[in-house]
């Protein structure tokens, strides 16, 4: 029987651009895409602590979405090439970065403590999803590309950046996919005991 699916995009890849590739999942085996409106996406980005702009509802509607789509499948295709030992063309994401100017600026936190927050520059699409290509250019130039895996179970495409301590991690979750292969194989091996039963 299927699962539903689960409401929101999966966030459990420990990198913030490897989230951005999970907000597309295998569900029940078809391919489910996280984001269909520019809402799902600042939705999106609230959770993953990235913080949008208020005043994005003054874009033209669908920009947001479309330029979410569009860093996701870079990012992907770059992470792909660069986990394949392959050399990739960086030109759309470098373009990508090109239209994110931004600035540093000092913000009060208390009577004595600063913090320094990075400002879009002007309200775009990709002012609002700077950060994830900053974290994504990040990755593919300073991330340690063994840590950098594909969940092992057959029906699924999430990826992870495997942080553990014994870098032994296998599933995108252990509550998911690890558990989903542990009942198979228990599945199998009473079937196993069945046949010998028989036999």
């Amino acid at each position: 029987m299927d699962s539903p699916p689960p409401a929101e995009p999966y966030v459990l890849a420990d990198h913030p651009a490897l989230d951005l590739l999970n907000t597309v999942a295998l569900i029940n085996g078809t391919a489910c895409d996280y984001f269909q409106s520019d809402a799902d996406v600042l939705r999106w980005l609230a959770r993953m602590g990235v913080p949008a702009c208020v005043e994005a509802g003054a874009l033209e509607e669908g920009e947001v979405l479309r330029s979410a789509r569009t860093l996701r499948e870079v990012v992907r295709t770059l992470v792909i090439r660069r986990k394949a030992g392959e050399a990739g063309n960086y030109a759309a994401l470098n373009d990508y970065l090109t239209k994110c100017p931004s600035y540093l600026q000092l913000r009060a936190v208390s009577a004595t403590g600063l913090e320094v927050e990075r400002r879009a520059a002007g309200l775009t699409p990709e002012s609002l999803l700077a950060p994830l290509a900053e974290a994504a250019a990040e990755l593919l130039a300073h991330g340690d590309f063994s840590l950098v895996k594909h969940c092992e179970h057959s029906d699924c495409m999430l990826w992870f950046y495997d942080r553990t301590k014994s870098h032994r991690r296998r599933w995108c979750s252990m509550s998911l996919c690890g558990n989903r292969h542990k009942v198979a194989e228990f599945r199998k091996r009473q079937a196993q005991v069945t046949r010998t039963g028989l036999d």
